[in-house]
């Protein structure tokens, strides 16, 4: 009971947090640009708590789900003075972009004091070299530090991994160090290591959460929430790291996978990819614990996290994640229930700060992206569109969402139980 209660308070604590900033962020833009805003609330459903200001209604609504900013003649038009249908399109826009703004500064700022404060920094200079590796053949000593692979500046691990990672059989790359003052420079093949892959990503239990585009598994019909329970019929005791040994080891090529779908039990034989990874073979030293390093790894942090959402994104509508392995609100809370410490949860609440506020600028109608280039559309045509189509394409889009959200729920159930 303790439990339940304990993540009960942690997911409305971050659906409360989001949704205060979000709709704060409309609310004082509004009032900024001198449009009334008549209610501010969060949560939907009964009123369980309300203030009247000067101006405005402050509610807080049974179910923390969500929350709104009303302002006059949003929805519909309106003569009065203050209304959001008669400020400039400037306003207008400036009104509608500030919730999800507020949501991206926000989680870039808490991701920033996070990274900021960790200290666990990894710079470019060489700690040690792997015996075997390209780095010894070429002469890097420890000491070293790489300013630059393949064109591209270095300034910590994640560069160098980077630049190796998107190398393909071609894998020469050229290598800038600096030593005692000196820049040299180094044209070698990195180390090739081949591993096996399936494309399945597992959850704690076995279950699989995503199947990745193209892989073995997907072209064997293996789908998002079946569940491993034997590799060549031996038993693997919801042991995600045991299923990849089986898999990994020598010798092995195909393997028989025991699935549970729903009340069925499959057999299915799988047959890995093998996929190469590159090395050069060093070991990089942690950075120098000062306030210094501290901002700087802190920004460089913050800048990967941003790439990495807008990365996700892309991979979404090019096909390579599929409409499955998206996390609706079932999804998130489940998730923030789990989390382990305040570090995982603040970690948590800037992730999904930014996510919120980058979906919600896709031009997608009935969210705020839609609702911006509908006014684009406005600034174009030099008049507004007609109510009625303006109120069909919000109709579309909520639609949309609805079925969007419905789907997503559903499986986010599935992958809970």
């Amino acid at each position: 009971m303790i439990t339940f209660l304990i993540s009960a308070i942690k997911i409305i604590i971050l659906l409360g947090v989001l949704i205060l900033i979000h709709e704060a962020g409309h609310m004082l833009v509004a009032k900024k640009c001198k449009v009334k805003v008549n209610e501010f609330s969060i949560g939907f459903g009964p009123v369980i708590w309300k203030k009247q200001g000067k101006e405005t209604k402050y509610t807080v609504r049974l179910i923390p789900l969500g929350g709104f900013c009303s302002m006059e003649g949003e929805d519909e038009k309106s003569e009065e003075e203050g209304s959001f249908s008669k400020a400039s399109i400037p306003k207008r826009l400036a009104i509608v972009f500030a919730g999800a703004a507020v949501n991206i500064i926000f989680g870039l700022i808490v991701f920033f004091i996070l990274m900021s404060s960790t200290g666990n920094y990894i710079s470019n200079t060489v700690g040690s070299v792997l015996d075997g590796y390209a780095a010894q053949e070429i002469g890097i000593e420890s000491g070293d530090k790489i300013i630059e692979a393949d064109g591209k500046k270095i300034k910590s691990k994640y560069d160098l991994d980077e630049v190796t990672k998107n190398l393909n059989e071609n894998r020469q790359i050229t290598i800038k160090i600096e030593r005692d003052g000196e820049i040299k420079e180094y044209k070698t093949n990195l180390t090739e290591i081949t591993s096996k892959t399936t494309g399945l990503y597992l959850d704690e239990k076995c279950k699989v959460i995503a199947v990745e585009k193209g892989s073995a598994a997907e072209k064997q019909g293996i789908k998002t929430n079946d569940k491993i329970i034997k590799i060549n019929d031996e038993d693997v005791n919801e042991s995600p790291e045991k299923v990849a040994q089986i898999i990994q080891q020598k010798g092995i090529g195909t393997v028989l996978l025991t699935i549970e779908r729903g009340n069925e039990t499959l057999s299915i034989e799988l047959t890995p990819d093998h996929v190469s990874t590159y090395y050069l073979g060093v070991n990089l030293k942690p950075a120098e614990d000062t306030i210094i390093n501290h901002l700087i790894y802190g920004l460089e942090e913050t800048k990967n996290f941003s790439l990495s959402i807008v990365d996700n994104l892309k991979q979404l509508f090019t096909g390579r994640v599929g409409l499955d392995q998206m996390m609706g609100p079932v999804g998130i809370a489940e998730t923030v229930a789990k989390t382990n410490g305040f570090q995982e949860f603040i970690y948590l609440l800037a992730l999904i700060s930014l996510s919120l506020g980058v979906t919600n600028l896709l031009p997608i109608p009935a969210l705020d992206g839609g609702k911006i280039l509908i006014l684009i559309i406005e600034a174009i045509r030099r008049k507004p569109m007609k109510q009625e189509t303006e109120i069909n394409i919000q109709l579309l889009g909520f639609s949309f969402l609805i079925v969007l959200s419905l789907y997503v729920a559903y499986n986010d159930v599935l992958r809970i139980f």
